[in-house]
């Protein structure tokens, strides 16, 4: 059965209130911070909510700067306000560190999702909260490795929607494009060039030593096959990681948790995080 989540707020460092929606679980045996994708919000993840909490683990989601509630009590959707990029990363860590201090010694796992992985790359580079990390939707954040055009493009044509890209059940598209909290970033870019800079780059050496899963389709046009595996590579080669586990899933688009075989990867995820976070 599905549980609504309890909505609450934070200020973070630059004045910004945060929106951020909490769904508990009795005795949690460890807590998952969903980082949604740039153009969605937190609600969009009820249903993966549902499934960890099944599974014992306490879920929190905020809704970044720009996005969902958070940015219509803000500067609007889409606009970032303050420090942009860094800015919205900086609330996005600001959220984990409320989440740690709120519950010492409880195990704390970041998944992120597109935007959201490209941010969690930054974030667990640097000084965290987390004990682990999953990135959905990801890639090496490196010009020529990741997509930064069209992202739809090999779905164009008679017909299309521009929604293709996100996951081969069309209710998906029809979704987002039915959501007044969801907007196409093509339409309405949340950044500039020169801001996206801010989460480009490779994994850094010498970073703290946290598991990694990272999970998407081999159809997923931000990086798809060869952007997950460099990624992987990198994490691996150059920051030394002793935990790093990839699962592609083929045909799968962008949005892996509302494919047509979710259950399977969701069933990988919950296995992951068995071995991990046990109960």
């Amino acid at each position: 059965m599905s549980q609504a989540p309890e909505t609450r707020t934070l200020v973070d460092a630059d004045g910004v209130t945060i929106w951020y929606y909490a769904w508990a679980a009795e005795q949690p045996r460890g807590i998952v911070h969903i980082a949604h994708g740039a153009g969605e919000h937190a609600g969009r993840y009820q249903q993966l909510a549902d499934d960890l909490v099944g599974a014992g683990f306490t879920v929190v989601a905020d809704d970044h700067r720009g996005h969902g509630a958070t940015g219509e009590n803000h500067l609007g959707l889409g606009r970032l306000g303050q420090g942009t990029t860094r800015g919205a990363i900086r609330s996005v860590l600001h959220v984990g560190q409320t989440i740690a201090e709120q519950n010492p010694g409880v195990p704390l796992v970041l998944l992120g999702h597109s935007w959201g992985s490209l941010m969690a790359q930054k974030i667990v580079a640097g000084e965290h909260p987390y004990d682990a990390v999953v990135l959905s939707g990801s890639s090496l954040a490196i010009p020529g490795v990741i997509n930064a055009g069209d992202l739809n493009k090999r779905w164009r044509g008679a017909g299309s929607t521009g929604f293709e890209w996100l996951s081969r059940d069309p209710a998906v598209g029809t979704a987002f494009a039915e959501d007044p909290r969801a907007f196409d970033i093509a339409e309405r870019p949340v950044w500039t060039a020169v801001q996206a800079f801010a989460f480009l780059g490779r994994p850094l050496k010498g970073m703290r030593d946290i598991p990694v899963l990272i999970q998407g389709g081999s159809d997923d046009s931000l990086g798809g096959t060869r952007g997950m595996t460099l990624l992987r590579d990198a994490y691996v080669k150059r920051s030394k990681l002793s935990d790093v586990t990839m699962r592609i899933y083929e045909g799968a688009r962008h949005e892996i948790y509302k494919e047509t075989n979710r259950d399977e990867i969701v069933g990988d995820l919950l296995a992951w995080l068995d071995a991990r976070v046990p109960r």
